[in-house]
């Protein structure tokens, strides 16, 4: 497992935050964790790197209706 810090933009409130969270923890296989922090804007996603890739993460966090990139 690996951590990777991203930072992310659209977001308007905390809910915005813990539905990044939701969606990742939900939704791609390999995140075993998602920590959004509103005020940071930045989210912090333990994964396993051999069943998923940063870019897939990114991917996810846009479909969710947010933009991402790495820190």
């Amino acid at each position: 497992m690996i951590k990777k810090k991203l930072k992310i933009t659209g977001m308007h409130c905390i809910s915005c935050a813990m539905t990044i969270d939701g969606d990742l923890e939900d939704f791609v296989k390999g995140v075993k964790a998602s920590n959004t922090n509103y005020a940071k804007a930045e989210t912090e996603v333990e994964f396993d790197e051999k069943e998923v890739k940063v870019t897939q993460i990114i991917e996810q966090i846009k479909k969710t209706g947010y933009t991402a990139q790495e820190v």
